[in-house]
């Protein structure tokens, strides 16, 4: 039988992330920034609830095209608002919109997302060795440096508790626990 972090809680849909996503470090853009967008979305609810609505996320928001995302209008937010397939946040929706311009300028900028957001961490993942969940930090100085940054760049729901979740989420960092069989996994 696999350890797996606690967190897990013999979830199958949490079983599933845990085992395939979380942690693995991601350069593809969209995925980078479908991520940023779901940890946001997250903020105050659990990220089961947003897991179960990964999909309608997808489907609601272009797959997270950040070209389509951007150019949303007032009646789109508006349409988006009644979706029930997503969290209908109205302020977490037009941060999504605004995230996706700002991150078209960092694409011009850098060349991609990925080469900035990557920076933060050198370019390659941190790996911590947790023995317990009470060691994992909220957040850390590398999130709030990529937070206070992200925000100079015009993002929101950018935290810096929510730019360490999305650390860990795209393999930023390894913070599976060491008894967890996808820590050794992912250090190679």
């Amino acid at each position: 039988m696999k350890i797996r972090c606690p967190w897990v809680n013999n979830n199958p849909m949490m079983s599933e992330y845990h085992d395939q996503e979380w942690g693995v470090p991601v350069h593809e853009d969209s995925l980078l920034f479908e991520f940023l967008i779901l940890e946001g979305a997250q903020a105050g609810l659990s990220w089961t609830t947003i897991l179960k609505k990964r999909e309608n996320y997808r489907l609601a928001f272009d797959y997270f095209d950040p070209k389509k995302v951007s150019a949303y209008n007032d009646q789109k937010i508006g349409e988006l608002v009644k979706n029930s397939g997503i969290v209908r946040n109205r302020l977490k929706i037009r941060s999504t919109v605004v995230n996706a311009l700002a991150l078209l300028e960092i694409q011009r900028e850098f060349g991609s997302f990925d080469s900035y957001i990557w920076k933060f961490v050198d370019g390659r993942p941190i790996q911590n060795n947790w023995t317990k969940m009470e060691e994992i930090p909220s957040s850390t100085s590398e999130s709030e440096n990529m937070s206070s940054d992200l925000k100079k760049k015009g993002f929101k729901f950018v935290g810096p508790t929510i730019c360490y979740a999305f650390m860990q989420a795209v393999g930023m960092v390894n913070d599976h626990l060491v008894d967890c069989f996808r820590h050794s996994e992912l250090k190679r």
